[in-house]
């Protein structure tokens, strides 16, 4: 009877394991970016542990239509940010590390984060 319950208990917690969403899927930290605003200022926007494999239009300037392209990425994540120079990451694309920086004239409207 023991041994039915230990190994109930075991089949359960890996289940919770197996389906409990983890850090893994996303990139910790935060990604800042800079942008003008339709005040026309600079405005400073950012992503909070973004998720990870997937393409994150940033809010901000994603319509060309409406906006100018986001500027001087910073990645605080512990992820490489994959930027782009069009929405739906297409483009021309750039790699920036964890840590990394770069100056205004790095112009984008997406981001993927390994």
């Amino acid at each position: 009877m023991r041994l039915r319950s230990t190994l109930a208990a075991s089949l359960g917690a890996l289940a919770l394991i197996v389906t409990v969403p983890n850090s893994a899927w996303a990139a910790n930290g935060y990604f800042g970016y800079s942008y003008t605003g339709a005040d026309g200022q600079r405005q400073i926007g950012q992503l909070i542990d973004p998720p990870s494999r997937e393409c994150v239009n940033l809010p901000e300037v994603s319509d060309p239509a409406a906006s100018e392209p986001a500027h001087s990425p910073r990645n605080f994540t512990d992820a490489t940010a994959v930027l782009f120079t069009d929405a739906d990451c297409e483009g021309d694309h750039f790699a920036l590390r964890p840590g990394g920086r770069a100056s205004e004239r790095l112009k984008l409207r997406s981001v993927v984060f390994s």
